[in-house]
């Protein structure tokens, strides 16, 4: 049974480039073994991952992150079953949401800012899934 899990998260120490670099690698050489794909996105003060996979290696993954110290905040946005993959392509791609268009943010938010911790996660993937349709992942590895 495959499941996607969206959550959000704050950076427990200043979010710097080598942070999501080391999040990124992470991800990228244990997720494929698991059959894991997904999507990471950022801000300078907030994580969102939307993750793919069996329900067991999500569930086992999500708690891993809850515990990591790199994290905190952690508030899952969506858990739900899936008959298939929307990131199936990316063993972990990656977006900046920083440089967003404000009106992708209008179109599903309140306020033309990112903050998934104040809006129903189903508006939260919309905008990733326009980020994926429009191309504005920054960079992905593929599965």
């Amino acid at each position: 049974m495959l499941v996607r899990c969206l959550y959000a998260s704050r950076p427990e120490k200043p979010m710097t480039s080598a942070l999501t670099h080391e999040i990124l690698k992470q991800s990228c050489h244990n997720n494929p073994g698991r059959g894991i794909t997904g999507l990471l996105c950022y801000t300078s003060e907030i994580f969102v991952q939307v993750i793919e996979g069996s329900r067991d290696d999500i569930c086992n993954l999500f708690n891993a992150i809850v515990r990591d110290e790199r994290n905190k905040d952690v508030c899952l946005l969506v858990y739900e079953e899936i008959k298939e993959r929307h990131f199936g392509s990316w063993t972990m791609g990656q977006v900046k949401l920083d440089g967003v268009n404000p009106g992708v943010m209008l179109k599903y938010y309140e306020k033309a800012e990112f903050n998934p911790f104040n809006a129903p996660g189903h508006a939260t993937m919309s905008i990733l899934m326009e980020l994926v349709a429009t191309g504005a992942i920054v960079s992905h590895v593929g599965a």
